[in-house]
């Protein structure tokens, strides 16, 4: 019998060592493969040593890791198929166990899988990484205890994002909001604004700065944009969805906006401490990223503010108008080249944009022609920044290699590329954000895509990568990329009843000029599809005329441009046989642009 247990052991280990390692989940993508696995009764494991082959007979080991889970990124231009085991080693190095073989086999992902690719991993932040006992989503991926009130607005948004995608269940969504509005409900409120900073344990206020210990409507406000989305979409006849409208109506009513106007000064307050009172001085004049405070506050049921504080308030600076125009792009109002592009994100997660304005922009083209600026002095790159180019761009609020700064065009720019500033601006710029998008995965890899998807920053100039994730960078990805592919914040947080009569008693209008993109996509088509370089664009009416059309690659390159179509049938006069791949015509029709897609072969 002895004999026979040796000769099992010296000759079949590996029948014993799958038995100890299980390869639990295989996620395979054009790039990168992600390994997880477990342990089953297996003792005295310090690492795991994961190897690879691409034929199934000659491995090596590429990575030794301490977790059990681990992302493998290979060659950005060529497709294969991976072998990989993992082998479990003790403190010596002395390997314990094998897993068994499991194959991994790459293709090519369309660019609506790779956007559900990037929300997908980027839910993680705020499903996986949020406070176990509020919820909340944490500052950032190393802040413990410490969680943000705006990014757990935006947390709530991509929870239903998680929902509408298939991330999660819907019971599992309303097991997760019933457990950060019961947290909010008993949190440090201060005339019903919550703090930036709470104690995700306790709800304690956690002082963001010396005098910034109280309340921050700002903050605040991104919260209950989040809530007012879940509000209306969890609408089901239930106990439970029930209450948490309820909750989330009294968390709204309680907001005392009208207490932050400083005794009825004209403006809204940022911050007001109980220690410190007004000692932040900080009136809220735009434009920044702000612009959702003012429309809550004159929405609220109990505690609303004048219509007039728009006039009075937010736009009252010199300032908020702009009128210049930079890299052929007009911005209608705020900074001198649009500021960071965190100002066309915030407010418009849920505040939907588009077919509206006041007097002084549609916000839809004052959030594109922002985006289109940022790009366009990337492109141009004065400062001569390592890596800045048509598909490497995007200036926001950061980290950066020395800290954190709202990075911008002008003296505010430090060579610091943050994938949320393209990424999140996907509505505006669909074709041009998702050139960024393959960029920063195919080009930049490993060293910018983790666990929870893209990473905070990086930096060219110093060959820097940040390792850090913040809430509110991730939150406008997920939310923002959602928005372009479905509307669904849009959707949510414009229905609820507050939301319009507050914008038309600010001043807003409907702007004739805009019209559904959708409609518009539906009576234009391209045919054929795919093509081999020559095609025409078909218009349902024929009165319908495009002053001008652009061919664009994936890499933001215009191709071909054509100048006054109109009719039914418009053969495209351009030489495209030596391009290959996904392109974008986008046709400038009148007062808008409608984006199609075209395969060439």
């Amino acid at each position: 019998m002895i004999q026979k247990i040796c000769t099992i052991l010296c000759f079949c280990p590996w029948l014993l060592y799958s038995q100890k390692i299980s390869i639990t989940d295989v996620k395979t993508y054009q790039r990168h493969t992600e390994l997880s696995w477990q342990i089953n009764g297996l003792n005295g494991v310090e690492y795991f040593r994961i190897m690879r082959s691409a034929d199934n007979v000659v491995y090596t080991p590429i990575k030794t890791v301490t977790a059990k889970e681990y992302m493998d990124f290979t060659d950005a231009d060529n497709l294969n198929t991976f072998y990989y085991y993992i082998e479990a080693l003790n403190g010596l190095n002395q390997k314990l166990a094998n897993s068994d073989t499991i194959n991994s086999i790459q293709t090519v992902m369309s660019d609506d899988a790779l956007m559900d690719m990037v929300q997908n991993y980027t839910f993680r932040y705020f499903w996986e990484d949020g406070h176990p006992t509020s919820g909340m989503a944490r500052e950032r991926n190393s802040s413990g205890d410490i969680v943000t009130t705006g990014g757990s607005g935006f947390g709530i948004m991509a929870l239903l994002v998680g929902i509408e995608n298939g991330y999660i269940t819907r019971t599992e969504g309303v097991d997760r909001i019933i457990k950060m509005i019961s947290f909010l409900q008993f949190a440090d409120r201060f005339h019903g604004v919550f703090p930036h900073w709470m104690n995700g344990k306790s709800g304690k206020v956690i002082p963001f700065s010396q005098f910034d210990n109280g309340g921050d409507l700002v903050e605040t406000a991104f919260l209950m944009q989040g809530l007012l989305a879940a509000r209306q979409f969890f609408d089901a006849d239930n106990a439970a969805e029930k209450a948490i409208r309820q909750i989330i109506t009294k968390l709204y009513e309680d907001v005392e906006w009208d207490f932050y106007t400083k005794n009825n000064s004209g403006v809204l307050y940022w911050h007001w401490s109980p220690n410190y009172a007004w000692q932040m001085n900080f009136p809220l004049r735009g434009y920044n990223e702000a612009m959702i405070v003012y429309v809550l506050a004159v929405a609220s049921p109990k505690h609303a503010i004048p219509a007039s504080y728009w006039n009075t308030g937010w736009t009252s600076a010199s300032t908020y108008k702009n009128g210049n125009t930079w890299f052929g792009n007009k911005l209608f109002v705020g900074p001198a080249y649009g500021g960071p592009l965190f100002f066309a994100h915030y407010s418009f997660l849920g505040l939907d944009p588009r077919r509206i304005k006041d007097k002084f922009a549609n916000y839809f083209d004052q959030n594109r022609n922002h985006t289109l600026i940022n790009r366009g002095w990337c492109i141009f790159n004065p400062l001569k920044h390592k890596k800045y180019s048509a598909e490497c761009w995007g200036l926001t609020a950061s980290d950066n290699p020395t800290g954190y700064l709202a990075h911008e065009p002008g003296t505010n720019d430090k060579g610091t590329i943050a994938p949320t500033a393209a990424l999140s601006s996907m509505p505006y710029t669909p074709t041009e954000s998702m050139a960024a998008l393959r960029y920063f995965y195919f080009k930049e890899g490993d060293k910018l895509f983790g666990k929870n998807g893209f990473y905070d920053a990086f930096n060219g100039n110093v060959n820097w990568y940040a390792n850090s994730y913040l809430a509110i960078d991730q939150g406008p990805i997920i939310c923002m990329i959602q928005n372009h592919r479905t509307g669904l914040l849009w959707n949510m947080f414009m229905k609820n009843p507050e939301i319009l009569p507050a914008l038309t008693a600010i001043g807003f209008v409907r702007d004739a000029s805009a019209v559904e993109e959708s409609h518009d996509e539906q009576n234009i088509n391209i045919m054929p599809n795919p093509s081999f370089g020559d095609f025409d664009i078909l218009f349902s009416d024929p009165k319908t005329i495009a002053s001008k059309i652009e061919i664009i690659d994936m890499q933001g390159r215009n191709v071909c441009n054509v100048t006054k179509v109109q009719g039914q049938n418009s053969r495209i006069a351009c030489q495209l046989s030596g391009h290959k791949g996904l392109h974008f015509v986008r046709l400038y029709l009148a007062g808008r642009v409608v984006i199609k897609k075209v395969m060439l072969y």
